[in-house]
C-alpha cells in the first residue's frame, strides 16, 4: 500500500480508467462479468478514497499533493491536491458510483459493456476535475466530461435524447471556450499555468471584471445558474436513471466547485462588483426553480427543477462570503448529492415498473409499495430540509451565514426572499408525495406493482444512512471544511482591503 499512498490520487482518478480498458477486453455479449469488474472497481476506487480521511490534516492546506513537470515548456505541469474544499465532494463522487452501478443491472439490457466504460470514464473526469491543481489540466478534466454525459444521454436516454445530449454540450461548450481564452490571457500575465500562479497574478479592476466573467458563465452553465438551466432540465428528463444520479449527485456541484476555487478567490475586486448580482440570480434560482417545479406533471421533471431551487442556496452561500455561509453552501451540495440522487433512483424503479413518470398515472402506490413508499418520502423529507436530516443543516448555515454577511448589500433580504424558497420546496414535494403514494389505489396497473427488491434496498440504505448522519451528526464533515474555507474567506478580505487602501494613497505614495 506504501506504493499506492504516494500516488493515492493519481490511483484514485486513473483506477477507473483501467476498469474501463479492462472492460474493452471482455466479450460483448459478457454482460455479467461486465457488471461484476464494474462494481468491483467502483467498490475499489471507493475504498481507496477514504484513505484520504486518515491522515487528513484540515489545517494542512493541500495534501497528497503531486506534482510532475508534465510540459516544461509552456509551464504546464501534472498537479493534484486535495484539501477541505474538494475532499467531501472526491469522497461524495466514488461513493455513489457503486451505487449507480448497482442500480442499472436491470434497467440497462442494450450495450452494457460500453455503457459501463463511459461511466468509468465520466469518473475519471470528474474526480480529475476535482483534483486538478494546474488550471491546464483542470480544463482538459472538464472537457473530458462532455463526451460521456452527452453519450450516456445521448444512447441510452428517451425519446428525445439526441436534442438533449446536443443540448448540453453546446451550453457546456460555450461557457468553456470562454474560460479557455480567460486561461490564455492569464498565462500571459503570470507564465504559468499553476492555481498558485494564478492567484498570485497582479490585475487591474477591469481586467478581473472580464476574467471573472469568462470564469463564471463557464461554471454557472454547469450549476445551473438562472437563467442559464435550460439544458437541465431535458438532460435530467432524457437521460437513463444512472445518468441523471451522476448529474444530480456530481457534475452539477463542478461548477459551484469551480466558483469556489477559480473565481471567487481569483478575482476578488470583481466578486465584490458581481456579488449582489449573483446572489440575485442565487435567490431567484431558488424562487423559480420551486414555481416551476410545482406545475410539473412529470415526476423527474419536477425533481430536476427541484435542483435548479437547491443549487439557488448554493450560489447564494457562495457569494454571501462568509465562513458559515461557504460551509453550508458546501453542506448543501453534499446533502443534494444524496437526497436527490436518491429520489432519482427511486423514479427510476417506478419507470422500470410502470413505463410512465406522469403523475395522473399513479395514487395510492403506498398501499402496493409500502417499503417504495417509505424511502420516497424519506428522500423528500430530506430534499425539503427536515431537521434531522442532510438537507437541513447546509440551508440553515447558508441562511444563516448570509443573513450575518457584512459584505453582502441587502444581505437580510435576499435570505428573508430564500427562506420563501424552503416552504416552496415543502410544497410542491409533498403535493407531488401526497397525489403519487396516498389516496385510493383505483387504477389497475398499480395495484399489482412489486415493492423494492433486495438489490433495490440495498441501493438505497447507504444513502439513507449517511442523509441521517450528516444530518444529526455533521461536526465531521463541517470540521474537515472550514479551515479552508475560511481561507478563501480571509484572503478574499485581505485583497479587497489591499486594494483600498492603495486607492486612497495619492500618486507619490504608490510604490
Amino acid at each position: 500500500m506504501s506504493a499506492i499512498d504516494a500516488h493515492l490520487l493519481s490511483w484514485i482518478i486513473f483506477l477507473p480508467l483501467l476498469g474501463a480498458v479492462a472492460l474493452l477486453f471482455l466479450p460483448r455479449n459478457s454482460e455479467a462479468v461486465t457488471r461484476v469488474l464494474t462494481m468491483t472497481v467502483a467498490v475499489a476506487d471507493f475504498l481507496l478514497s477514504l484513505r484520504l480521511l486518515q491522515s487528513f490534516d484540515p489545517h494542512g492546506g493541500f495534501q497528497f499533493v503531486e506534482r510532475v513537470a508534465w510540459i516544461p515548456r509552456y509551464g504546464i505541469d501534472y498537479s493534484l491536491g486535495v484539501d477541505g474544499i474538494n475532499l467531501w465532494l472526491v469522497i461524495l463522487t466514488t461513493f455513489l458510483a457503486p451505487i449507480v452501478v448497482l442500480s442499472t443491472w436491470s434497467a440497462i439490457r442494450t450495450r452494457v459493456r460500453e455503457f459501463m466504460i463511459f461511466l468509468l470514464l465520466l469518473q475519471v473526469a470528474m474526480l480529475g476535475t476535482l483534483c486538478a491543481r494546474d488550471v491546464v489540466l483542470f480544463y482538459i478534466f472538464w472537457e473530458a466530461m462532455l463526451l460521456p454525459m452527452a453519450l450516456l444521454i445521448g444512447i441510452w436516454g428517451g425519446q428525445r435524447r439526441i436534442y438533449a445530449a446536443i443540448k448540453f454540450v453546446l451550453y457546456t461548450a460555450v461557457g468553456s471556450l470562454l474560460m479557455l481564452v480567460a486561461i490564455f490571457y492569464m498565462y500571459g500575465k503570470v507564465g504559468s499555468f499553476a492555481l498558485d500562479a494564478f492567484l498570485s497574478a497582479e490585475l487591474s479592476h477591469v481586467e478581473q471584471l472580464w476574467l471573472f466573467g469568462a470564469f463564471a458563465l463557464a461554471f454557472a452553465i454547469k450549476v445551473p445558474v438562472f437563467p442559464l438551466h435550460t439544458w437541465l432540465p431535458d438532460a435530467h428528463v432524457e437521460a437513463p436513471t444512472a445518468g441523471s444520479v451522476v448529474l444530480a449527485g456530481v457534475l452539477l456541484k463542478m461548477g459551484t466547485y469551480g466558483l469556489l476555487r477559480f473565481a471567487i478567490p481569483l478575482f476578488p475586486l470583481a466578486v465584490v462588483a458581481f456579488q449582489p448580482w449573483m446572489a440575485a440570480l442565487g435567490v431567484v434560482g431558488i424562487i423559480y426553480g420551486a414555481l416551476v417545479a410545482m406545475v410539473q406533471r412529470d415526476v423527474k421533471k419536477l425533481v430536476a427543477y427541484s435542483s435548479v431551487s437547491h443549487l439557488g442556496f448554493v450560489v447564494l452561500g457562495l457569494f454571501a462570503l462568509t465562513t458559515e455561509s461557504l460551509a453550508g453552501a458546501m453542506f448543501v451540495m453534499l446533502a443534494h448529492g444524496l437526497s436527490t440522487g436518491a429520489l432519482f433512483l427511486l423514479v427510476g424503479n417506478i419507470y422500470e415498473r410502470r413505463h410512465t413518470r406522469s403523475i395522473a398515472d399513479f395514487g395510492g402506490l403506498a398501499h402496493a409499495m409500502p417499503i417504495y413508499t417509505f424511502f420516497f418520502l424519506f428522500a423528500t423529507l430530506a430534499s425539503i430540509g427536515l431537521p434531522g436530516l442532510s438537507g437541513f443543516v447546509g440551508e440553515f448555515l447558508v441562511l444563516l451565514g448570509s443573513f450575518q454577511s457584512a459584505s453582502l448589500p441587502h444581505a437580510q433580504l435576499w435570505v428573508a426572499l430564500a427562506a420563501v424558497g424552503v416552504i416552496l420546496s415543502a410544497v410542491y414535494m409533498l403535493w407531488m408525495v401526497q397525489r403519487v403514494f396516498f389516496g385510493p389505489n383505483d387504477k389497475p396497473d398499480n395495484q399489482s406493482l412489486s415493492d423494492l427488491n433486495l438489490r433495490e434496498i440495498l441501493v438505497m440504505v447507504p444513502l439513507a444512512i449517511l442523509i441521517v448522519w450528516m444530518g444529526v451528526y455533521p461536526r465531521p464533515w463541517l470540521a474537515r471544511m472550514e479551515p479552508s474555507l475560511d481561507a478563501v474567506v480571509s484572503a478574499h478580505e485581505r485583497a479587497v482591503e489591499s486594494h483600498a487602501a492603495m486607492a486612497t494613497l495619492t500618486v507619490e505614495e504608490r510604490p
